[in-house]
């Protein structure tokens, strides 16, 4: 029996790999958290029986507790409940699926418990990448990306520990507006930029992934999960999201990894690595396929993708900046107070007003947070 903690079980993520978890009884969920949503985390709490879970306030704890008062489930809150849930002494791994920076600290303190990591939270290493990879080495314990690209990599690297990397090639599906221009993307909605042609994901991934700055987030994360250069990350427009990702090694070969696009596969890969497993659903049919294509990306029109790579190259505090501006301009446009364009203009505008600290620590990259969420909002009032 493999027991586990999903932080943010009520999310994306969350909920999909709870979807693994009825599928496999050996799996045994033993802490949950969520943000608000405490109608879903009580069906979670009363179908899957964890000893423990968290919510982000003391109100919404109180009024949880009231609700499922007939069951042996604790309710804690706030930052103390998550790394609660994180280090629950009897947990194996953790899934770390909530969204945003709050999800780095119960992943540290996680790792020096001795768990290992099914990561989700693209933040953790983007932000904090030169805390966590020396903890997970200190601690001897695994980092397993749940990304789907990260994954393909992760898969496509195993077995090939003696062999040198000469390129990542990250795919990109190219997101509901591939193709178009600037010029184009001005009037968009934010219901237009909900659609996504081929995932299913939750809002501000899904927003993320229409600017393009959700594959930048995954370059800076590629970085540090993989030990590369950043002139050695490649990214690639992949329509069909059908290739997930691959990595070419020195003698020119390649290896990618492909698959339909479903979230589950590389959920459940982390949770039982090395091992396979048999997964219910649509598999791949080639026949049905006929072509996979490929595409530069347009730096220009998406030019977050851009600021990611700079923000990399510059390094220290400026990733932090980077994904800060962005958290804060998405959650502006999904609020309708600016308009689309402004997300990346946003990005630029406070990485430019950004003073470099080379080796922040934790409170120092929740401080930068907080000021270029603070800058933001000065700007756009």
């Amino acid at each position: 029996m493999k027991y586990i903690s999903i932080l943010g079980s009520t999310g994306s993520i969350g909920t999909q790999t709870l979807e693994v978890v009825r599928e496999n009884t050996d799996l045994k969920v033993i802490a949950l958290t969520a943000d608000k949503n405490i109608e879903l985390l009580e069906k979670q709490i009363r179908e899957f029986h964890p000893v423990l879970v968290s919510v982000s306030e003391d109100v919404l704890a109180k009024e949880l507790r009231s609700r499922i008062k007939d069951v042996n489930t604790k309710v804690l809150s706030g930052m103390d409940g998550l790394i609660a849930c994180a280090t629950e002494k009897s947990v194996k791994l953790v899934v770390t699926a909530v969204v945003g920076m709050i999800g780095i600290r119960p992943t540290i303190e996680a790792i020096k418990a001795g768990k290992d990591i099914a990561l989700a939270n693209k933040e953790t290493l983007v932000t904090a990448g030169h805390i966590i990879m020396p903890l997970i080495k200190e601690h001897n314990v695994r980092l397993l990306p749940v990304d789907s690209e990260h994954s393909a990599i992760f898969q496509a690297l195993n077995g090939e520990t003696m062999n040198r990397i000469s390129k990542i090639i990250l795919t990109a599906s190219g997101g509901p507006f591939r193709g178009k221009k600037k010029k184009d993307l001005e009037a968009v909605t934010v219901e237009d930029a909900l659609r996504h042609p081929n995932w299913s994901m939750g809002r501000k991934i899904t927003i993320d992934s229409s600017t393009m700055v959700n594959k930048g987030l995954e370059v800076i994360e590629a970085k540090w999960l993989f030990h590369v250069d950043l002139d050695r990350i490649q990214v690639v427009i992949q329509p069909q999201s059908v290739i997930h990702s691959a990595v070419e090694f020195e003698d020119g070969g390649i290896v990618a990894q492909m698959g339909t696009p479903d979230m589950r596969l590389p959920i459940q890969y982390a949770l039982f690595y090395p091992e396979r497993r048999n997964l219910k659903g649509e598999r791949l049919n080639l026949f049905q396929l006929g072509k996979l294509t490929f595409e530069e990306p347009d730096y220009e029109t998406f030019r977050g993708l851009r600021l990611a790579f700079d923000a990399s190259r510059e390094g220290g505090s400026f990733p932090t900046v980077y994904n800060a501006a962005n958290e804060c301009a998405v959650a502006k446009f999904l609020n309708r107070e600016i308009n689309y364009l402004e997300i990346t203009g946003l990005i630029d505008a406070a990485m430019k007003n950004h003073k470099k600290i080379n080796h922040p620590t934790i409170q120092e990259i929740l401080n930068i947070e907080k000021e270029t969420y603070d800058f933001i909002r000065l700007i756009t009032t």
